[in-house]
């Protein structure tokens, strides 16, 4: 399977090593050395899904922008005809001229649930908190292991493909209108979930997940009423072993939150159990 993942930080000698731990590991590499180019990037997959009525405005912000900080940029690369590359992957520097990682990855999720990597020196709590808040799946800080981030990258790469959310070349959902009806289905209320087509309705109609929240979701729906420990959601949903976990878990609880219920403070579906975890109740 050939995956494209694009690398974003300013620091050319890190995208030099980014970029090789990647290719040998047979990725696809495109580089970005701003946030905003990153955003460009993504929004040149699905152009009329951005929020700017055309290229011309992301290039007049970010000349502005850079003659402000005094630095020079390149021109955007403007869509052809022809839809880009899809990007399967981003790995996001934070600390960026004319536009920095926090807010490239809040207007990349505005157009798009491709998994967001997070790699940069803020070693913080509330950094890791703050970019998981904005869109990230994951956060890693530098400097970094590259074995480390390897695993990661695959990780995520694993949980997008497992949701459904992209076919190799395509960034793009399946086409749930051809597929058949799924016996798979799991229901509390008016929130279905399809785990065969990897789809989420309320009230008939789709919610948008990313990959981690669609996994948390379906491991508390397929147990309605079981409590699970923010331990035992990651070691199931990351795949990996869990070391202070239960500020990464909680802030994507909330994401699904904003997401399924009509009133996340007091919701209807998914519950905390204080002092023990959380889980999803069994409505009729």
């Amino acid at each position: 399977m050939n995956y494209t993942i694009l690398i974003c930080d300013d620091d050319k000698d890190i995208l030099a090593v980014l970029e090789t731990y990647l290719t040998q590991e047979g990725y696809q590499v495109e580089r970005a050395e701003n946030g905003l180019q990153a955003v460009e990037r993504i929004q040149a997959i699905r152009p009329e899904l951005t929020g700017y009525s055309d290229y011309e405005e992301l290039a007049v912000i970010e000349q502005d922008v850079a003659s402000k900080q005094d630095v020079r940029v390149q021109q955007p690369a403007y869509p052809s005809e022809t839809a880009a590359t899809p990007i399967h992957l981003v790995i996001l520097d934070i600390m960026m001229p004319v536009l920095d990682g926090i807010q490239a990855a809040v207007r990349i999720r505005q157009t798009s649930n491709v998994p967001i990597i997070f790699l940069s020196a803020k070693a913080e709590d509330t950094d890791r908190i703050l970019g998981l808040n904005m869109g990230g799946d994951d956060y890693i800080t530098k400097p970094f292991n590259p074995l480390e981030l390897l695993a990661r990258v695959k990780a995520a790469l694993r949980r997008y493909a497992r949701l459904g959310g992209m076919q190799p070349g395509s960034d793009q959902p399946a086409d749930h209108a051809e597929q058949p009806a799924s016996a798979n289905t799991y229901q509390t209320g008016d929130l279905v979930l399809n785990d065969d087509l990897k789809r989420v309705t309320l009230d008939d109609q789709e919610v948008t997940l990313t990959a981690l929240e669609y996994n948390i979701l379906r491991l508390l729906m397929t147990n309605m009423e079981r409590v699970f420990t923010s331990t035992q959601i990651y070691e199931t949903v990351w795949d990996e072993p869990a070391f202070q976990v239960p500020k990464t878990v909680s802030v994507h609880i909330r994401h699904i939150r904003e997401k399924i219920e009509i009133n996340p403070k007091e919701p209807q579906y998914l519950k905390v159990i204080y002092g023990l975890g959380y889980k999803v109740v069994k409505l009729s």
